[in-house]
């Protein structure tokens, strides 16, 4: 799979455009476990914002460099040095991430330990796609802190309640094999498939109507959020939207003539 990359291979967050309508993201701190500092948390919200500004990109997949960590969190130097508010932005708080609106189809493609802020970005993600020897968790409270960007709730979301508040108060990993089982993790697969498996997807994804697919996950993301009443009120909005686009008139007329839809996105 050729791909072109938007940033230099040194980068702290590499930007690659792929075949099918597909970018993928890397963390590329392999030598600090893929921790957050600020310079990360900074290039990653520049390349999300990038991302959800192009037309072109209709599923992006987000991944660690290595194997040794797809995130290990923070970065506790930086932290310990008095600059733990760099590790955040003002619109997408942890990481430039974790709080970001979105509005395409992110997919987390888990290559090794996500802990603490690692794991709060993965559950951050729409979909999370792991190799067998990942693992989760928000040890924050063994070194004294809590995990303050989204984990203590995505992650009572995400597992059966008693798992996750034995997760939370011991700060125990959650292998991810466990994980697969209790449904928070979508894909579990062996650590050389792990890529090949979240680009799948990904493509599998983009080859939908991109203005059906914003307009659904908009409406599904919150439905943990919001009440029944004004969720019917947002699905019939969003399906407004849908039955004006030019996309419904050509998944029709495709239908009709039996060919692969040309999507324009609006």
């Amino acid at each position: 799979m050729s791909a072109q990359l938007q940033a230099p291979s040194d980068a702290v967050v590499l930007i690659e455009h792929l075949p099918g309508h597909v970018a993928r993201l890397t963390l590329n701190r392999p030598s600090a476990r893929n921790a957050i500092n600020g310079e990360v948390a900074n290039a990653l919200e520049a390349a999300l914002q990038a991302l959800e500004a192009d037309d072109s990109i209709r599923a992006v997949v987000l991944t660690g460099a290595g194997q040794e960590a797809f995130c290990s969190g923070a970065d506790l130097k930086e932290v310990a040095a008095g600059r733990g508010k760099q590790l955040r932005t003002e619109r997408g708080g942890f990481a430039g991430f974790v709080y970001a609106p979105r509005r395409k189809p992110w997919i987390a493609a888990v290559n090794g330990p996500a802990l603490a802020g690692g794991s709060e970005i993965a559950l951050a993600c729409d979909v999370i796609v792991a190799a067998a020897h990942a693992t989760f968790g928000l040890p924050e409270v063994q070194r004294g802190l809590i995990a303050g960007a989204g984990g203590l709730y995505r992650l009572p979301r995400a597992l059966p309640r008693h798992i996750a508040l034995e997760l939370v108060a011991t700060g125990d990993p959650l292998q991810a094999a466990r994980a697969h089982q209790f449904g928070l993790v979508n894909h579990l697969v062996p650590a050389a498939e792990l890529q090949e498996t979240a680009l799948a997807l990904a493509q599998r994804i983009a080859r939908n109507a991109p203005l059906a697919v914003r307009e659904s996950l908009g409406v599904a993301r919150q439905a943990h959020d919001l009440e029944e009443a004004t969720l019917r009120q947002l699905s019939a909005e969003g399906l407004a939207r849908v039955a004006a686009s030019e996309d419904l008139r050509e998944g029709l007329q495709a239908f009709i003539e039996k060919r692969a839809p040309q999507w324009r996105g609006r």
